[in-house]
């Protein structure tokens, strides 16, 4: 009876110190849990700090790229990591909006926000979203008839663009950048580019000059080539064609539109005032502002493109030009 009161004691004794031990597992399992969560909450927080700096980055080193003559700028980025940069293009509202939302990778994963650099004077033309650690960015002006805005133009390092049979003014630009992923000769025959060929339908991109489109991912993006300032002409459209999505570069025309019916509103707005002085300009800035408003897709970019070609001409010869 002894021996079995001791037995029964000795096992109460193991079982307080089995159950001690479980309870301090779960407690010190409960403790590293929240452990790791603190942690991952903090990287959470300061990849989504170091996420919003990149944007910020880029909202400056965009602003040099707003030029007021006519040619090609072009500068580039570098960032510690791998990182991808969403373009989301907006419509709604006066001019629409462009925003820019930055992941960066970290163990394997790319970083998650809701949080997006936002410009209601800047227009991004490029794939969708554009990865590396490597960002290059040129910019043109865009003039219809008048300047519109700058157009800017982003790729990665990770994408270099080979120019086959381009027409001597394009080429001539391309290689006045000195921009690393852009190449105009001696690239046709190379395994690692994109080949984007005048004349071959056979290439990933395909650039039709007689009936000004682009062909890319089997979508047909059409543009207009107009004259510059100084005559020449003007490929901006067509450059945003061959970086772009689709459905990037027909937000960005239909933003683009509603800029310039507001600028052709202003320009009639002067042109009753100079012509109150004995100037009378005589541009159709109304019909240019109605075929603007009433712009759905870049097929439609003909209809204003041939009244812009007159307005221009009418304005060069003017004795009172309205710009």
């Amino acid at each position: 009876m002894h021996l079995l009161q001791s037995q029964i004691k000795m096992n109460k004794k193991g079982f307080e110190i089995s159950f001690a031990w479980l309870f301090g597992i779960i407690v010190g399992a409960f403790i590293l849990a929240l452990a790791i969560y603190g942690v991952a909450k903090f990287m959470g927080v300061g990849q989504t700090a170091s996420d919003l700096n990149l944007e910020k980055q880029i909202g400056v080193i965009l602003n040099p790229l707003e030029i007021g003559f006519e040619s090609a700028k072009s500068t580039s980025m570098e960032v510690p990591v791998e990182a991808r940069i969403n373009n989301i293009c907006i419509e709604s509202g006066s001019f629409g909006r462009q925003e820019l939302n930055v992941s960066q990778k970290s163990f394997g994963k790319w970083s998650s926000t809701d949080i997006a650099a936002g410009f209601t004077n800047k227009y991004i033309f490029s794939d969708e979203f554009v990865e590396g650690r490597k960002f290059f960015l040129f910019s043109k002006p865009f003039n219809f008839p008048f300047k519109v805005s700058d157009l800017i133009y982003m790729t990665s390092s990770q994408k270099k663009y080979c120019f086959i049979n381009a027409p001597s003014e394009v080429k001539d630009e391309l290689l006045g950048l000195k921009q690393e992923n852009m190449l105009a000769e001696n690239c046709s025959l190379r395994s690692d580019v994109i080949k984007v060929c005048f004349g071959d339908s056979s290439c990933e991109i395909y650039v039709n000059l007689e009936n000004n489109y682009v062909r890319k991912n089997k979508e047909r993006m059409y543009f207009v080539i107009p004259k510059d300032n100084f005559g020449d002409e003007d490929y901006a459209l067509m450059y945003a064609a061959v970086f772009s999505e689709s459905d990037v570069y027909e937000c960005q025309l239909q933003r683009l539109m509603g800029r310039l019916s507001s600028l052709a509103s202003l320009y009639d707005n002067k042109a009753e005032f100079v012509s109150r002085v004995g100037c009378d300009s005589n541009l159709n800035l109304v019909g240019l502002r109605s075929l603007a408003d009433g712009f759905s897709a870049s097929k439609d970019l003909n209809l204003i493109f041939n009244l812009e070609e007159e307005i221009k001409d009418k304005n060069d010869l003017a004795e009172c030009k309205l710009w």
